[in-house]
């Protein structure tokens, strides 16, 4: 009998022979393939702006050599006469390491389009980027707990058992990391809903000041002071928030207040020099100037007018303008200030000697 008619494990020499050729070839094949397509492709994809041929490269790159190994080792034992057993166990394995090669495929496609997201929108909208790392984050777990899903139940083992208990023991979990897992809800609804982003000024009760940054857990907002403050997202959807980055207009109400003896033509220009004063502004739109009560000690006007800017600045000067062209107006006219005074009357009994 020859060498090569010789039997092992079902197979003669020649056919292991040929199913290593087979393997040995296909490996060196795949790998030259890989690299050639590698260097002529990340070549092309330099000269263009499409995404398309980077994300192709992106996948070639991330083929393993376990992965190539496994395809070349299944080529080879198509071949030979296996039994049902080892053949089966040949596909799982195979199966297994496509199921592994597939998740890091499937991660390297998020950190490759959540990057270049970050790239182009990080200075135009930084919360739409906090959005898109939180979707990556639960699409990375959705991918890892279908693969391993899918793993497992290629290895035979019942998954459906295992979801039963992996429900029961999540609501346990869902217990005991509730807040956690509440203040993850809370970042996706801020960063969905979008009641504040990134560089709002905000005020939270008695806090405010610049939205720095949206995390999963905790929002972080710099105060005027130069102090960061941290709120756990929870927290801060259960709270009232002011959003001034969001104000297109200012509303600015006002009040003084005159002496008792102004007389009363003075006091009833009054509006009407308050008025003036206002529409001599720019970016101001008034709206009303009323005599509205009598005080303690004046006689107190209500002032209302809106700046069409919702910058803090730009109101604050015109306020000081107004303040001190009625200042001037007030002095030009004889119109006296309010200010606490109080008048003791003294009366003297008529006493009869």
């Amino acid at each position: 009998m020859k060498f090569l008619d010789w039997m092992v494990y079902n197979n003669s020499v020649k056919v292991w022979i040929i199913a290593i050729l087979i393997f040995l070839i296909s490996l060196i094949a795949l790998k030259i393939i890989k690299k050639f397509i590698v260097r002529k492709l990340g070549a092309f994809a330099k000269r263009t702006k499409s995404s398309v041929d980077d994300m192709i490269l992106l996948f070639i790159e991330k083929t393993t050599t376990l992965m190539l190994l496994f395809v070349a080792f299944f080529g080879g034992s198509l071949v030979l006469s296996l039994s049902p057993t080892t053949r089966h166990v040949i596909q799982s394995v195979v199966i297994l390491v496509l199921l592994i090669q597939v998740t890091i495929w499937g991660d390297a496609l998020i950190s490759f389009g959540l990057d270049r997201y970050k790239k182009k929108n990080i200075e135009k909208n930084a919360s739409e980027v906090t959005t898109m790392t939180a979707i990556a984050f639960i699409g990375r777990l959705f991918l890892y707990s279908i693969i391993i899903l899918l793993s497992l139940d290629n290895l035979g083992i019942n998954i459906t058992a295992l979801i039963t208990g992996l429900g029961i023991g999540g609501v346990a979990v869902a217990l005991a990391v509730q807040n956690i897992l509440s203040d993850l809800f809370a970042s996706l609804s801020i960063v969905l809903d979008k009641p504040f982003v990134v560089g709002d000024f905000i005020i939270v009760d008695n806090y405010l000041g610049t939205v720095e940054h949206i995390g999963l857990k905790t929002t972080r907002v710099r105060s005027l002071s130069g102090e960061q403050l941290i709120f756990a997202n929870n927290d801060l959807l259960k709270s009232r928030i002011r959003n001034y980055k969001r104000m297109y207009e200012r509303r600015v109400v006002f009040s003084l207040g005159v002496t008792y003896n102004t007389p009363y033509e003075k006091l009833a220009a009054i509006p009407g020099m308050i008025r003036e004063i206002i529409e001599s502004k720019e970016q101001v739109r008034f709206d009303r100037a009323h005599f509205k009560s009598y005080g303690d000690f004046s006689l107190n006007f209500e002032i209302v007018y809106w700046v069409k800017n919702p910058d803090y600045n730009v109101y604050m000067d015109i306020q000081q303008a107004i303040n001190l062209e009625l200042f001037q107006k007030f002095a030009e006219n004889g119109i006296e200030f309010a200010f606490p005074t109080q008048t003791v009357y003294l009366g003297k009994e008529n006493q009869s000697e």
